[in-house]
């Protein structure tokens, strides 16, 4: 971002490209939402008959997003990140704060930051309730808000053995526009377009994890890699884990290349921020019309076993049948480290 010749100050930013939205959003729907910006806190009205699931990402330049990255989509891709964490808990979206750092108020840079924020927030009614900017390195830290009846939200301790094992959408594409970015493969214009949306505006499945409440027995998006992930449902439930590695989704963009590389960014990649959830055998019907109302692919992927030693484990088989040894494992399990 370049400087200005009249840098913004910071009740200025404020109102001119977010308090102003805000109290658009919340005139036309206040719903939970009692006390917006403008005081030391926002209030939310609780429903006694609802908990409320709080979740917070951070994205930091040159660490989750390339410094020159277009604005509009990080504004976007910030809070959807939150929404994702909202829908694998089957939580319905009230509302969200922003902390955010810039090294120069740059307004051009803010407004469309601002209207790709806002668009996503408009689209799953989840309105900005407060926050704080400062002068730093570009740094952006939300905080979002969401609401699950008594006793109902979906967590990753409660899958059981026998449950099946899905995936929503497809996996992988984010990694492999990552992959494009940085020339590490070549991609034709129209695939790099197709997969680099995956990356930089996705698509949190809010709708899924609604109707899911009651249905799923265990659920997490998926963010660092596929099978990196599910170990965190296998460790808090304490459940192995059998996986088919064809039958894991993907986009026919992955599929173009070759074999070890759409497994291994399929199985592990990241970034994808579709939901992995667990269900019993009994209800792939019940799924089946969830997939056709939401006109949204659900593969089932595996089951879950019982656990057969003292740490959780997935078992990976591979079209012929065979599982996969350790040492060929190992690559398709490895999943991101926000310290690697």
């Amino acid at each position: 971002m370049q400087s200005q010749t009249s840098p913004l100050g910071e009740f200025d930013l404020i109102q001119r490209f977010f308090k102003t939205q805000s109290e658009l959003m919340l005139t036309k729907n206040p719903g939970s939402v009692k006390l917006g910006i403008g005081d030391d806190c926002a209030l939310l009205k609780i429903d006694p008959t609802e908990e409320i699931a709080i979740t917070s990402d951070m994205l930091i330049s040159g660490r989750h997003f390339f410094a020159d990255a277009n604005p509009e989509w990080l504004g976007w891709k910030a809070l959807a990140v939150n929404l994702s964490d909202l829908a694998a808990m089957g939580a319905k979206p009230l509302g969200f704060t922003l902390a955010l750092a810039l090294p120069d108020p740059n307004p051009s840079w803010l407004e469309a930051f601002s209207r790709g924020l806002f668009a996503i927030a408009n689209e799953y009614d989840c309105p900005l309730i407060g926050g704080d900017t400062t002068a730093g390195p570009l740094n952006i830290c939300i905080t979002a808000f969401g609401g699950t009846p008594k006793d109902k939200a979906i967590r990753r301790s409660g899958a059981l053995e026998g449950d099946d094992i899905w995936v929503s959408g497809t996996v992988g594409d984010a990694r492999i526009a990552l992959a494009a970015l940085r020339h590490e493969i070549e991609l034709s214009k129209d695939d790099l377009a197709l997969v680099e949306v995956r990356m930089h505006q996705p698509t949190p499945r809010v709708n899924l994890g609604l109707a899911l409440r009651g249905l799923a027995n265990s659920a997490l998006d998926i963010s660092d890699g596929l099978l990196g992930d599910l170990k965190h449902i296998l460790k808090q439930s304490s459940k192995d884990a059998e996986i088919f590695l064809d039958k894991i989704p993907k986009s026919s963009t992955l599929l173009k290349q070759s074999q070890i590389i759409h497994h291994q960014y399929a199985a592990s990649g990241g970034d994808d921020y579709e939901l992995c959830f667990t269900a019993p055998k009994c209800k792939r019907d019940v799924i089946a019309k969830i997939s056709a109302d939401l006109n949204l692919p659900l593969t089932q992927i595996g089951s879950i076993k019982s656990m057969q030693h003292s740490a959780p484990e997935i078992h990976i088989i591979d079209n012929n049948g065979k599982e996969l040894n350790s040492q060929q494992a190992t690559f398709l399990l490895k999943s991101f480290d926000h310290f690697a």
